[in-house]
């Protein structure tokens, strides 16, 4: 009998995160991995960008929009659930933007746990939303933005038997730091530059642990500069103070008091990093070049990093391997890309093929 090879049959089986950075990670083989097969996801080269850029500067993103529930969330929360788990927990809580909320649910009912998700009323994304509701959270909205909800659930999860899923629990921090990972694995080093969206602070803590656990053994030979990104109207790391009321359209970074305020600030001075403020022109600029040169569909807080990036392109090294994070799917928030893409949309066409052709032009 003749065996016909298939496409697939030379391939690794990726088995999520925490079997692929088992050694890296605080799991134990009691541990009950909770997982959707996250992580794996593309880097992909931006040539277009990259030559408003110049310098022969390589651009790359890390595109984790491509994660199971569309967003870096998913890393985490394989963790943070597996773990949660693990010490019998019944339940789990969250602020959220809306990423998180639509993480803690799909990895909370995998692990047959209750999730509840406080929301900002009115300042979630559409996409967001559906998401947590069809993977059944018990979604809260509050009258007060996403600072307040992280303020109540934190006290919650002290008084109540709920365990906290938000960036200020360990293992969130530790799932995301494979990220970091995985773009040495491609590289074979760190890039010169990681250029990221900055709203709760926990994705660039995460990145830089991962860069250095790696560089700690050996895995990779330098240290990459952090460049971090804020929505202007939501930018306390720029401004040094908090921002009581936070304002941007993209609603993922719409944050005003993070809560990793003093690790990020601690990781922007040993990385020689900088935190830059993008308006939101600019990242609506960047949302739809990413789309309409590159092919890319993120959300509009991802687009924060390639605004950035663009804004501060001078500062890049001649040759310079650089890395925008992309943090989530832009399917995450269609009203945005209906409101404000560059669309063909014609309506009301005859079902002719010289109509069909009138219209196209010809």
């Amino acid at each position: 009998m003749t065996l016909i090879a298939t496409a697939n049959s030379n391939r690794q089986t990726w088995s999520g995160l925490i079997e692929a950075y088992r050694p890296y990670l605080p799991v134990t083989e009691t541990t009950p991995v909770i997982t959707l097969l996250e992580g794996n996801t593309p880097l992909i080269p931006i040539p277009t960008i990259a030559q408003q850029v110049g310098r022969q500067v390589r651009v790359l993103v890390k595109y984790d929009g491509l994660n199971p529930t569309g967003s870096f969330k998913d890393r985490g929360m394989t963790m943070a659930i597996s773990k949660a788990k693990e010490a019998g927990a019944q339940a789990v809580i969250c602020a959220s933007t809306g990423n998180t909320s639509a993480a803690a649910a799909a990895y909370a009912r995998r692990a047959r746990m209750r999730a509840f998700v406080l929301i900002p009323d009115g300042y979630v994304a559409l996409g967001k939303l559906a998401q947590a509701l069809m993977y059944g959270a018990e979604v809260l909205a509050i009258k007060g933005n996403f600072d307040q909800a992280l303020t109540i659930v934190r006290e919650m999860a002290e008084s109540y038997p709920v365990t906290l899923v938000n960036s200020v629990n360990p293992y969130r921090l530790e799932g995301q730091k494979t990220a970091a990972f995985e773009l040495v694995d491609v590289l074979g080093d760190a890039p010169d530059w990681l250029c990221i969206p900055v709203g709760n602070a926990g994705n660039i803590t995460a990145y830089w642990m991962g860069f250095c656990q790696y560089h700690s053994v050996g895995l990779c030979e330098r240290l990459p500069r952090l460049m971090g990104f804020q929505a202007a109207g939501a930018a306390p790391l720029i401004t040094g103070q908090p921002v009581a009321h936070p304002e941007t359209l993209a609603t993922a970074i719409r944050i005003g008091n993070p809560a990793n305020w003093q690790r990020a600030i601690a990781v922007q001075s040993a990385s020689l990093g900088e935190f830059n403020a993008v308006t939101d022109a600019e990242i609506l600029a960047a949302y739809k070049l990413l789309a309409s040169e590159e092919g890319i569909f993120c959300e509009p807080a991802s687009a924060a990093s390639v605004a950035g990036m663009l804004k501060v392109k001078e500062q890049i090294p001649t040759g310079a391997t650089v890395v925008c994070v992309l943090t989530g799917n832009g399917l995450k928030d269609p009203d945005t890309a209906i409101q404000h893409g560059q669309h063909s949309f014609k309506q009301g066409i005859e079902p002719e093929i010289a109509a069909v052709a009138k219209a196209m032009g010809f």
